[in-house]
């Protein structure tokens, strides 16, 4: 079965960075089929929100508005692996980070995500960043 393991996790300073790994196991090319992948977040008393998503087979990527510009979501199709670079970090980051991806998908298009369209999660890394 399809597991996804998160790490690259840990606690900075504002104006900080951190790259998060999504790797995948159990499907061999996982991250080469068509699907949308990528990371939710959710802070303590918050719904999860999608962060940043890339279709796997385009590179067509959603940014939620408040991490434009300092996130960059990319994936490695040789090693399975979905990465977030995560820079100038703000406090408001804080979180339990979540990889995530849909099963199989015919658009290219890369709405903005709602998790209830996401089959397999990973068991989520936090990120704490203090001012």
């Amino acid at each position: 079965q399809v597991q996804l393991v998160e790490s690259g996790g840990g606690s900075v300073q504002a104006g900080g960075s951190l790259r998060l790994s999504c790797a995948t196991s159990g499907y061999t090319g996982f991250t080469s089929t068509s699907r949308r992948m990528g990371w939710f977040r959710q802070a303590p008393g918050k719904e999860r929100e999608g962060v940043a998503i890339i279709h796997t087979r385009t590179g067509n990527t959603y940014y939620v508005d408040s991490v434009k510009g300092r996130f960059t979501i990319s994936q490695d199709n040789a090693k399975n692996t979905v990465y977030l670079q995560m820079t100038s970090l703000k406090p408001e980051d804080t979180g339990m980070y979540y990889c995530a991806a849909t099963r199989l998908v015919y658009s290219d298009i890369v709405p903005p995500p709602s998790p209830d369209q996401y089959t397999y999660w990973g068991q989520g890394t936090q990120v704490t960043v203090s001012s």
